[in-house]
């Protein structure tokens, strides 16, 4: 029986709903479906386009690696990236309260075309696509482009567990 996750934008009041990918990416859904609840600060891409994503402490007892990677995601596509420390850039770190970290999961999801995940400082960034959206893309959607346009100041993206 697939699993499913629940996405939210806490104060928008919008979520969505996504199926775990177990077969493509078995290690990164466990390691994430153990560690649910997560969440965190919400922040817009300003490169890869189309993405809204939260950064949070590492979780896994064991990173899971590249499984299932994609540098150009799709609409609805639940994206697991894992950042060292050392990879990331000092003001960045600073600006998201992250810089004690030695490095972070960042849980993004991508809500339109044309995405490309690429970083002028270091090149590609592969994440692992360990779930697809199959229920409220499109309200979701709009909330993330109105996050784009009005700004994340106050707003939490949330990963929990749902059951059917």
């Amino acid at each position: 029986m697939p699993r499913h996750i629940k996405i939210t934008l806490e104060r928008r009041g919008v979520s969505c709903v996504a199926e775990l990918l177990d077969k493509d990416a078995p290690r990164t859904c466990e390691a994430v479906w153990r560690a649910l609840p997560q969440g965190g600060d919400i922040y817009h891409a300003k490169y890869a386009r189309n993405e809204v994503y939260t950064m949070v402490e590492r979780f896994a007892a064991e990173e899971p690696g590249l499984e299932n990677p994609t540098v150009t995601p799709i609409p609805g596509d639940v994206v697991y990236f894992s950042f060292n420390g050392g990879m990331l850039d000092r003001r960045f770190k600073e600006e998201k309260g992250i810089d004690a970290l030695p490095g972070v999961i960042d849980l993004a999801i991508f809500y339109g075309r044309n995405n490309l995940l690429l970083n002028g400082d270091v090149g590609w960034v592969p994440g692992n696509v360990y779930a697809t959206i199959v229920e409220g893309l499109e309200p979701m959607a709009e909330a993330c482009n109105d996050v784009w346009r009005s700004g994340s100041v106050g707003e939490r993206l949330v990963y929990q567990r749902y059951e059917r």
